[in-house]
């Protein structure tokens, strides 16, 4: 009895034993239970958190790029400026876009955008059950959302780091835009390649239009065909595969009831021929970088958001002046003999005399974008092409004197300081008219001693010449500058007497609309009197003797030319006295003034010139005749 008692207890307990363990068990499966649904709501949250943080904290980067360009004067577009960090952007307004190019676009990249929210559940098991299928990756399981996340904000490294960041960013862009706006962003993101971001850049550089509601289907399609694969499925690099995947596009369309049966068949059958191809982009360049250059300084604005803003720069460059800058510069004929180590080098500006805008602008004879840009970023010593910015215009705007009054021509010490004439000759007294038509120095050293260096350093601030501390002796007559001039600011100078005394800063950017065609800037026309009338005539009348008669015979057109040569020379012991380093010409006619420079970037005993000034002055009849 007590045994079967016995038993009967050990029983129980081991009952209760087991349900205790059972419902540990329970217990801790419950336990993990909560943790998990935890965890998943904390992961949950946090890239919500993460996502939203994203785009609030770089939205500006969904704002739709489009690339910026600048104009000549009429407004005709001369270059894009292509930011190489952007490729090349036009965004399109939603209205622009026309159904058939989104229906193609979701046909094939996401048919149920529409349907499903940030992450296609469906799209994505049917992704990963056809590439077990085929034992490799032959679809994506990502909607459009998320590739627009991926394009915008992060990179395409194939990391879980990426795929959390791209799967919370297209989170909440799901929550910030409708499906209509997130379709329109990503149509104007896409990358479809040989560097063109957008259905309207791609259809521009692909099909010579960028009014997408020109489009035919094939074209459609074509651009459709490109984001499986831009290096190799765009028409320019592979006009065979972009077709036979254009034909894939057509029949999932079909399939989809966008297009009938006998439309599919007749786009698969195009051929595809690139647009006729357009007279060679004239980029300009030493011209086109000034003016962004400009651009940067008139606005405020970077220059990556010049680049990018949809900016329209107008400039007022002449096409056709340019040109003839450009192929004078192009033929050897016109420069001095190089030298043992380096080029001969050269730049030149031509600006309207009324306005100051910059017509033509050449920075080198080897330019290339973004390098010396020699017309602006040199400083180089004028010669005696400084004689009528300071010495003789002072003195006629003084008042005491006039072409005709004779100016003392005698070798005289100042000083240390002992200028003598080139010729070694001197006439003892000869008029302001010879001594500019000929060139001599005595008289011009003289003059500016009589005119004082206040005055002198005074006008010739006013027409936009400075000069430094160590250039305020009488040397600056003959163009010793220590710091030296640019051949932009030299013309500047000149133009105000050939503008009858006005002075106008020399600029190449006249106006610069917004992407919506809103003025941002437009430069002012400041017309300043810097000097008499009658000084400016005077002037005017000197150099074109100089140019009849004179050094500067060579740059004769056949209509009246004002002008004045300057030479600077080498002066290195062991080298000919006949060594130069300086050539320049600086005249007018009644619409334009140009300088020329010409010199080596750095002059020695192995490179220097021989030839005078009047090599210059002809490069400036060479480019001037055409300008008329």
């Amino acid at each position: 009895m007590h045994l079967r008692r016995l038993h009967q207890w050990r029983a129980m307990v081991n009952q209760i034993s087991r349900s205790f363990a059972k419902r540990r068990r329970g217990y801790f499966v419950f336990d993990l239970c909560i943790l998990g649904i935890v965890v998943m709501l904390l992961g949950y949250l946090g890239m919500t958190m993460t996502g939203g943080y994203i785009l609030r904290s770089q939205s500006e980067r969904l704002l739709a790029v489009t690339t910026s360009v600048i104009t000549d004067r009429s407004g005709a577009p001369v270059k894009k400026l292509i930011s190489p960090g952007h490729g090349n952007r036009l965004a399109a307004a939603g209205d622009e876009i026309p159904l058939l190019l989104q229906q193609a676009f979701l046909a094939t990249e996401d048919r149920r955008f529409y349907k499903h929210g940030s992450l296609d559940w469906i799209g994505i098991a049917r992704a990963v059950r056809v590439n077990l299928a085929s034992g490799g990756i032959e679809q994506g399981g990502s909607s459009l959302t998320q590739q627009l996340a991926r394009t915008v904000f992060l990179t395409t490294d194939q990391t879980l780091s990426r795929k959390f960041l791209e799967t919370a960013i297209a989170g909440a862009l799901e929550k910030a835009y409708s499906k209509q706006q997130l379709l329109t962003l990503y149509l104007n993101h896409v990358y479809l390649g040989r560097q063109q971001y957008g259905v309207k850049a791609a259809a521009e550089r692909y099909f010579g239009t960028a009014d997408l509601r020109k489009l035919k289907l094939w074209q459609i399609a074509s651009l459709a065909a490109i984001p499986k694969g831009p290096s190799v499925y765009n028409p320019v690099d592979d006009a065979m595969r972009n077709k036979e995947r254009r034909a894939v596009v057509l029949t999932l369309m079909h399939e989809q009831g966008y297009i009938g049966k006998a439309q599919m068949l007749e786009a698969k059958s195009v051929e595809y021929v690139p647009p006729e191809s357009a007279a060679p982009e004239r980029t300009y360049a030493a011209y086109t970088d000034y003016a962004l250059q400009e651009a940067e300084a008139v606005t405020g604005l970077t220059r990556e958001k010049l680049m990018t803003g949809g900016y329209t720069i107008v400039t007022g460059l002449d096409p056709g002046y340019q040109q003839a800058a450009e192929e004078a510069f192009r033929q050897d004929r016109y420069f001095p003999k190089d030298g043992a180590t380096q080029q001969v080098q050269g730049a030149a500006v031509i600006l309207d005399n009324s306005t100051g805008e910059i017509r033509a602008l050449v920075g080198g004879r080897d330019y290339r974008q973004g390098g010396l840009n020699r017309a602006v970023n040199i400083s180089r010593q004028p010669g005696s092409a400084i004689k009528p910015i300071l010495v003789y215009g002072p003195a006629l705007q003084s008042g005491e004197f006039r072409p005709q009054t004779r100016l003392q021509d005698m070798p005289v010490a100042y000083g240390s300081y002992k200028p003598a004439n080139l010729s070694g000759r001197y006439l003892g007294s000869v008029t302001m008219e010879q001594a500019m038509e000929q060139s001599i120095n005595a008289p011009a050293v003289w003059l500016l001693n009589q005119v004082g260096l206040p005055a002198a350093a005074a006008f010739a601030e006013n027409l936009g010449i400075r000069l430094g501390n160590q250039d305020r002796n009488l040397a600056a007559a003959l163009g010793g500058f220590h710091d030296g001039v640019s051949p932009l600011a030299m013309a500047q100078a000149y133009s105000a007497f050939a503008n009858n005394g006005n002075f106008n800063e020399a600029h190449a950017v006249k106006l610069i609309k917004d992407a919506k065609g809103h003025t941002v800037y437009a430069s002012p026309l400041l017309n300043k009197q810097v000097m008499t009338r009658q000084t400016a005539a005077d002037m005017t009348r000197l150099l074109t003797k100089v140019v009849d008669h004179g050094t500067g015979r060579k740059a004769k057109l056949g209509s009246w030319t004002a002008g004045k040569t300057g030479t600077t020379q080498l002066d290195i012991d062991g080298v000919t006295g006949q060594a130069n380093r300086d050539l320049w010409f600086v005249g007018y006619t009644s619409k334009l003034t140009a300088s020329i420079w010409m010199g080596f970037d750095t002059s020695s005993r192995d490179n220097y010139m021989t030839a005078g000034s009047g090599t210059v002055a002809a490069m400036f009849a060479a480019i001037m005749k055409q300008c008329q």
